[in-house]
Parts: C-alpha cells; structure tokens; sequence
C-alpha cells in the first residue's frame, strides 16, 4: 500500500513537471531579461545568443557578459548561462559593455561576433557552439580608430555565408555598413562599405535606418532587414546582389513599448521564425527586454507579412 502512494506520488510528481515544461512555452522564451537574438541551428539543436539584461543596472545597457539559450523545438529554452565575458578580449577598453552579438560556423568552427565598448567588434572562436570561446586574432577585427569608414558606432554585428561561400558583415548604427569577410571568418576582405537603401516613403520622416542591421536570403533575394531608430519599426528592403543597393518594401514588425528594437530572422526546413525583443515580463522597460519569436511568412511576390506579436510564440519544430 505504501509503495502504490508512493509509485503515484511520483508519477504526479513527473506529471506536474511535464505541465509546468509545457507552460514554459511561448513568449517571451525565458523569465531572464535578455535582449538582442542571434538564432542559429547549430549541431542539432537551436542555440540563442543574446545580451545580459538581467545583469545590467536597470539604468543603462550595461552589461559585461553574453547569454545562451538552448533548444531542441524552437519553443522550449534551456538557460545554458553566461558563457562568455567581455574580458576574454584583453584588447578591449577596461569600461567596455557586451553588447548585441552574432553568431556563424565554417569548417567545423563557430564564430562569435561580439560589439564590444562601442567602437570595436571582436570575433571570438570555438570548436563548439556553446564554447569554450578564445579571441580568434587578438585584436579587433573591426576598430573605429583604425578601419577607414567603419563609421560612427560600428555596433550590432550580423554575418551571412552566401551559397557561393562568400561571407558578409553588416553592422552600425545610422549608416549601414557592409564588408567582405574572408574565408578564414576572422578578417576583413575590401573596404567597408556603406549599404544603400533607396525608396523610403516621402512622407514618413521616421522612415529612416536605425541600427540593428540584418541580412538574409530566401528564394534568390537578399533582405535587408533593421530597425528605424529609437523607438524603431522593423523595415526590410530587398536586392539582387548582397552588396545592394537595397529598395525599401516595407514593416516586417510594428513600433513596440520599449526605446530600441533588434530582430533577426531563421529559416528552418521551409519555414521562417523572427526572433525580436520586447517589454514582457514585470518590471521590463527600455533597459530590461525579453526575447520573443513568431512565424514569420513570405507572400509569393517576396514581400513579407507585418508579424503580430503572439503571447503563444511559435509550435515546437520536431
């Protein structure tokens, strides 16, 4: 008799667990504040990387270490912690913030792409996505003080490896900035470049490139997407060539309560995901954001349908 309570007390035991893994799902994708994703399917699983909010003053963006997020469905996360700290560049400014990374492998190594301090980029490198991650050069691989237009805040990083294998780096803030990187993924190959975009409506004076640079691909087109500024639309515009011009088409996600916005876009087995981040949990604000993902849809001329934010999030991919 006691050992069939117990047998049950267990089973509710794991019952109640299971509920409780369950209700984990949809958005934001953890309790931790944490802002600016960087999404990849990387050795099959999902992996997250994404700024410390958690960790920051509450009073500015503030922190000094990088978080990961780890998933095997697209909608349940596994905290896998702060996995790497500004300090791992010792070329890096003694007051420098961690701030919105990206993340990319190449023959069988993953790189991190991390804006440290507000004028340099690093990229750090690993034999595995959730590290250990070391400074891949020593040095940074894009410097405002040395690099000939690397313009005012050369910030927020994001990569593309085209079909062709060539890879690029967009990053900046107000002006766009686009560069080759070679096929070691840890140097610059050409000049920087400013991103062109064409065709803002006229009538919307907000209607302008912000920051959080991204570039994507999907059926033979290079999109181009990024935020309007402070507060900030998601807008996107579209090309033939990564290396533009880019005509602007339209909003790929609408002004939300906080002061910035950054999104990046996931293509997996034909379907699209737009990770974004967003005031969710108690006490969030412009300092402390959540990360949130919805299904993002292309319409058969190219365009892309304006995502509504869900409280759902998206089903588990199996």
């Amino acid at each position: 008799m006691c050992a069939k309570k117990s047998n049950r007390g267990f089973a509710l035991v794991l019952a109640a667990a299971a509920w409780s893994s369950a209700a984990l799902a949809g958005n934001p994708i953890s309790q931790r504040f944490n802002a600016d994703p960087s999404p990849h399917a990387f050795a099959g699983k999902f992996y997250l990387y994404a700024t410390n909010d958690q960790d920051n003053s509450g009073k500015y963006w503030d922190s000094t270490d990088w978080r990961l997020f780890v998933s095997k469905d697209l909608a349940h996360w596994d905290d896998a912690g702060s996995f790497l700290s500004v300090t791992v560049f010792k070329w890096a400014r003694p007051d420098a913030k961690a701030w919105a990374p990206e993340a990319a492998t190449r023959n069988g190594k993953y790189y991190f792409y991390a804006p440290v301090g507000g004028d340099k980029i690093g990229v750090a490198v690993s034999d595995h996505p959730d590290g250990p991650f070391v400074d891949a050069i020593g040095d940074a691989l894009i410097d405002k003080a040395r690099d000939a237009n690397a313009g005012a805040e050369p910030i927020d990083p994001a990569v593309l490896i085209d079909k062709d294998g060539q890879a690029y780096l967009v990053f900046g803030t107000r002006v766009p900035k686009i560069v080759r990187l070679k096929a070691d993924m840890i140097h610059t190959d050409g000049p920087i470049q400013d991103l062109v975009i064409t065709g803002f409506p006229t009538d919307d004076p907000k209607k302008k490139y912000g920051e959080a640079p991204f570039l994507s691909k999907h059926n033979g087109l290079y999109y181009f997407s990024f935020s309007t500024g402070w507060p900030g639309q998601i807008v996107y515009a579209t090309s033939k060539s990564p290396m533009g011009p880019y005509a602007y088409r339209g909003v790929i996600l609408d002004y939300r309560p906080i002061s910035t916005n950054h999104q990046a876009i996931l293509d997996y087995k034909g379907k699209s995901y737009l990770f974004y981040h967003d005031k969710l949990l108690p006490g969030g604000g412009d300092y402390k954001r959540s990360i949130a993902i919805d299904s993002l849809t292309y319409n058969s001329d190219g365009t892309i349908k304006e995502v509504v934010p869900t409280e759902a999030g998206v089903k588990p991919v199996h």
